[in-house]
């Protein structure tokens, strides 16, 4: 039996790793915030179609709509993102589009045309610190669009793109403040940051320009992360009292450190020091199994914690 169940094990790590491999990862989102995602990108890609359609017909409209669709899932769906907000929303649009105009104008058509544009677009949109991946994809509308596009020269540029950007920008607005726990855009609101002990925006700045790789995340975030994280870590630990069979505790620890153990059976005998057998389901020394004094193990453990069924994350178990 034990030998079906290492083969068991083997094969279940195997699939977490493949799946970490290809990008699977913890997802934190309730079921409300996935269906307010959905709900925003349709009712605001509704309103672009509609209005792309009175100018450039059904197949026009499509053409902008698939570009337009994408910064709608990032608008509703990411709204605290860096690529989220107005700027690189209407900027990454109207700056690509305009390149890509200019490019099918001046220089001789080849089929490497797309190819050409959309990783100028990319360059442009990087120096203008418009960085939005849609605005690549409005870039090869531009070249892929046919007579229709071409003979609108510039005046495609302001309509339906830029027109198409604000409305998507405003619908984002008046949608995403009626939820309080999205703000959009970010500049609108500003919360209270303690910085993390020991650790400064200074500090922030230098890694981010040492890691030299761009990062969706607004700087006041990532220190209302740390510092969330960091409070979340001093809080009290596990007691005598808390300790419970068929429960999942964590060390806490960072990096190769971090394990979790299910405890498996408590032992008290009067007059004696009590015992916990466990074993370690994640972590530094996965698969093993131990027995300490509970005393021992209440020291090594910080919190409790339970799995997520839809991922391989654990999570904090709160008390109460």
């Amino acid at each position: 039996m034990s030998k079906f169940r290492a083969i068991f094990l083997n094969g279940k790590r195997g699939v977490r790793r493949g799946l970490r491999f290809v990008g699977w990862r913890a997802d934190s989102t309730s079921h409300r915030e996935k269906a307010i995602s959905a709900l925003g990108t349709t009712v605001s890609l509704l309103l672009v179609y509609w209005t792309t359609h009175l100018g450039f017909g059904a197949e026009g409209a499509l053409w902008v709509t698939g570009s337009m669709g994408a910064t709608a899932i990032l608008v509703f769906a990411m709204p605290h993102g860096a690529l989220s907000q107005p700027w690189p929303v209407i900027g990454g649009h109207v700056l690509s589009a305009t390149f890509a105009v200019a490019c099918i104008q001046w220089l001789p058509s080849t089929p490497l045309m797309a190819a050409v544009v959309v990783g100028g677009s990319v360059l442009v949109m990087m120096y203008a610190r418009c960085l939005h991946p849609p605005g690549g994809a409005t870039a090869m509308v531009v070249v892929l669009g046919g007579p229709t596009v071409a003979d609108a020269g510039y005046g495609f540029v302001l309509y339906p793109i830029l027109l198409d950007c604000v409305i998507i920008v405003c619908a984002a607005m008046c949608f995403n403040s009626l939820f309080e726990s999205r703000r959009y855009p970010l500049a609108l609101v500003k919360h209270e940051v303690t910085r993390a002990p020991g650790i400064a925006p200074e500090d922030f700045e230098h890694a981010l320009k040492q890691m030299n790789s761009f990062m969706d995340i607004q700087f006041d975030d990532l220190l209302r992360l740390v510092e969330l994280a960091n409070a979340n870590a001093q809080s009290k630990g596990v007691a005598l009292e808390d300790l419970a069979e068929g429960c999942f505790y964590s060390n806490g620890l960072t990096g190769e450190n971090w394990s979790v153990r299910e405890v498996l059976q408590v032992v008290n005998r009067p007059g004696r020091a009590g015992r916990v057998r466990y074993r370690i389901v994640k972590g530094r020394g996965e698969g093993g199994n131990g027995i300490c004094r509970s005393s021992e193990f209440v020291r090594w453990a910080r919190y409790r914690v339970e799995a997520d069924e839809n991922s391989e994350a654990w999570r904090r178990v709160m008390p109460g």
